[in-house]
């Protein structure tokens, strides 16, 4: 996944630690990165999600560290996927295999959840399916 950069380079897709007003930390956070001219944007599917951690934290008086990836599917799916291979380029065939077994695993666990009622954790995997299916 990539994103042309204002300066003309391709932007890859990294995961990078957001800072809010020098107190909050938020890690795995997806950005896109310039390695030309240093330029980062946060993937813009994402900014909702970034916000509204923000807005729950609040004003803080000292220094917080939140992961991301934590409360994003998609995030967590990157970072496992980031640790996994490393720096070793992949195939596009590869990534989407292991986004299709990490969303066959959260389909299983739905129809446990189902078969149990467990509306809360229904609503737990419907949420990490759709974050998952917007990428």
């Amino acid at each position: 996944m990539n994103k042309q950069c204002p300066c003309g380079q391709t932007m890859g897709l990294k995961l990078r630690t957001v800072i809010y007003s020098g107190k909050l930390e938020i890690d795995n956070v997806p950005v896109f990165s310039c390695d030309a001219c240093q330029h980062s944007e946060v993937k813009p599917s994402v900014k909702t999600e970034l916000k509204e951690i923000i807005d729950e934290i609040g004003s803080l008086d000292k220094k917080k560290s939140v992961r991301f990836n934590e409360v994003n599917e998609w995030a967590d799916f990157l970072l496992s996927y980031k640790l996994q291979y490393k720096d070793n380029q992949t195939s596009e065939r590869i990534y989407n295999a292991m986004l299709e077994a990490r969303i066959n695993d959260l389909l299983d666990l739905y129809l446990f959840a189902e078969e149990i009622n467990d509306v809360e954790w229904l609503d737990s995997i419907q949420k990490r399916l759709v974050q998952l299916s917007e990428y």
